[in-house]
């Protein structure tokens, strides 16, 4: 016979939209600490790292151009430049007597042939390959004869650099992908009608991708990471649920480890063109406690004031009877975003 307390349900509510722990434990070995990540192969072999850092935004940049060129979703894009940083941390790009280096387009260009494999958004391969011969030459109007050397250069490369890919990825295909992580989370927040907040942060995503921040952290924080300095950006502050917890550990996520991924995408662009002359962009700093955060809106307890259940709101005074029920009902553990909405978001597209 069941015990009482195994009836009970918890009091904490369930964390939006739970990381699959297969999926978690697979993903573990493919995170790097910074030390890891300036000991790769390409930097071992002799290249500066803000030059393999260079390259491989290359290799991604490739990526998105025949993207666009064969109409792929963004999903199956960051898939592919996910493989390809993954991949160079096993080979090298640099050219020795002994052996010669892997260039980031060929490998970019299996990366995309097997993503779209993955993702379940296949194209012909003599589509494939004449997308990445026009982006190569720079003439996305060139034609392409499918009897050129070029043309069997690319598709020879694309089919040998297919098993040395997997091999490298230990067939390790299935991500979990930021984007769908974010848009729970704005579901979760009830920030999913806000336009400018949700383009904000699918515009962080994109940019991350150009860079390794997906080999120092879990796609569940660079989607909160991309959720907090959106919020930043627009000033947004998000409640605590009923039992005083902020919005990230709702997320299951800690705010160290947000801060450090926005500072690193800070420092991606500082390096790049400023759209005005003396703009600087804001730096966020590991001084403010949590308490303190700026995307953080505090519910107190406030039973001495004679408020209904005790809670009031610290910035705008105590909460009404509804504004209680809403919060409770928001923390319910029944809300499962994905469980109620299955299409996909209408803001979800390429913001280039």
């Amino acid at each position: 016979m069941p015990s009482i307390s195994s009836n009970k349900k918890s009091s904490t509510p369930p964390v939006p939209s739970p990381s699959n722990p297969v999926l978690l434990a697979t993903q573990s070995q493919w995170l790097f600490t910074d030390s890891e990540l300036l000991r790769s192969p390409s930097v071992l072999d002799g290249m500066p790292i803000e030059s393999e850092h260079t390259s491989r935004g290359k290799g991604v940049n490739f990526i998105m151009q025949v993207g666009i060129l064969l109409k792929l979703p963004q999903l199956t894009l960051c898939t592919a430049s996910v493989y390809l940083h993954r991949f160079f941390m096993r080979y090298s790009m640099v050219d020795l007597p002994q052996r010669p280096g892997m260039h980031p387009y060929s490998i970019a260009a299996t990366a995309l042939f097997l993503a779209t494999k993955v993702e379940e958004n296949c194209r012909k391969m003599r589509e494939l390959i004449i997308a990445c011969c026009r982006v190569a030459l720079k003439q996305p109007n060139v034609v392409v004869d499918e009897q050129s050397k070029e043309f069997w250069k690319w598709r020879d490369t694309i089919l040998h650099n297919e098993d040395l890919l997997l091999e490298a990825l230990c067939f390790d295909l299935q991500l979990e992908q930021p984007y769908r992580l974010l848009y729970d989370f704005l579901c979760y927040l009830h920030q999913h009608d806000n336009k400018p907040l949700r383009n904000s942060a699918w515009a962080f995503i994109n940019d991350s991708i150009f860079t390794v921040l997906c080999l120092q952290f879990t796609s569940r924080t660079i989607a909160a990471s991309a959720l907090y300095a959106a919020a930043r950006h627009c000033d947004v502050s998000f409640d605590d649920d009923i039992l005083g917890r902020p919005w990230w550990e709702q997320l299951d996520v800690e705010l160290r480890d947000l801060k450090r991924a926005c500072n690193r995408m800070a420092e991606l662009y500082e390096r790049s063109p400023l759209p005005k002359p003396g703009q600087r962009y804001p730096s966020i700093t590991g001084n403010e406690g949590d308490s303190t955060d700026k995307t953080r809106h505090v519910i107190s307890r406030g039973n001495e004031n004679g408020t209904e259940d005790g809670y009031t709101d610290e910035r705008n005074g105590s909460l009404s009877p509804g504004e209680i029920s809403e919060r409770k009902r928001s923390a319910e553990p029944t809300i499962y975003p994905l469980q109620k909405q299955k299409s996909s978001p209408a803001y979800a597209q390429r913001l280039y």
